[in-house]
């Protein structure tokens, strides 16, 4: 993007205000953006693989339930707060955008950046330990996991982009955020996988663009078959495309920021 590059010390230092400002008072600091998942996915894996007995169709043989859960849940969990804190980017900054005048989409690409780079950083960390462990992952394909969270970032750019400028008009968009993402959680494939649903299901599925993220991006670190590459570029040009036309659906809207904060 032209604007961040050309605005890029000002990007990094709302990013760096994003960060700091999310563990101000937090005794474990950064650690607990790892330490939260961490605890989420031993739960997961007490509850679903040793309570319950899931299991799910395995890429490759004695791979644990809570490893088909941990290559899912850190790429969803920087999607959901990337979008749960950008929507109200705009809102929480309404003394900057009314004295200020600069690209207001910053605060909404510093807010993502700020997210993507927190969850990151621990989804790395914890896929090196399972590696370590010897529990089947593969980073043969890195240049597919590349692609997955290429998708997967401007997908979530799109979103914050649309709902940031929105909850400016319509203040009830963060209230409803929070129940769809809720539902967005379990219509995803980060607990199970789209072979495991009826087949219509399925089929339903496949309107959701998480499955089109989650999945490949959960295959390419857990199998070491070829990529389906031209699925996967696809994938990814169609989330620049709509992440053009939603930075132009907000910028629009941009225009009337200070007229109704």
């Amino acid at each position: 993007m032209a604007v961040a590059w050309q605005h890029r010390a000002l990007l990094l230092a709302l990013i760096q205000r994003d960060l700091k400002n999310r563990y101000a008072g937090s005794l474990a600091g950064v650690a607990w953006g790892i330490l939260h998942p961490l605890i989420m996915l031993a739960i997961y894996g007490l509850v679903f693989e040793h309570i319950f007995k899931v299991r799910v169709p395995q890429v490759v043989d004695n791979q644990p339930y809570v490893l088909f859960v941990a290559t899912a849940m850190w790429p969803w969990l920087a999607f959901q707060e990337a979008v749960s804190r950008s929507v109200v980017a705009i809102q929480n900054n309404s003394a900057i955008v009314k004295k200020v005048s600069f690209p207001h989409e910053l605060l909404v690409l510093s807010t993502v950046l700020a997210s993507f780079f927190v969850q990151l950083v621990g989804y790395i960390l914890v896929m090196v330990l399972l590696y370590l462990w010897g529990l089947g992952i593969h980073f043969q394909n890195w240049p597919a996991m590349l692609l997955a969270m290429l998708s997967l970032f401007f997908a979530a750019l799109s979103v914050a982009f649309v709902l940031a400028a929105l909850q400016v008009y319509v203040r009830d968009v963060e209230q409803l955020l929070s129940q769809v993402m809720n539902g967005l959680f379990y219509l995803s494939p980060i607990l199970y996988t789209t072979a495991t649903v009826p087949h219509w299901m399925g089929e339903v599925m496949q309107w959701n663009p998480l499955v089109h993220m989650l999945e490949p991006l959960r295959s390419a670190l857990l199998n070491t078959s070829p990529a389906d590459w031209l699925g996967q570029s696809l994938t990814l040009l169609a989330c620049i495309f709509v992440f053009v036309a939603t930075r132009i659906f907000f910028n629009r809207l941009a225009k009337y920021f200070e007229d109704m904060l």
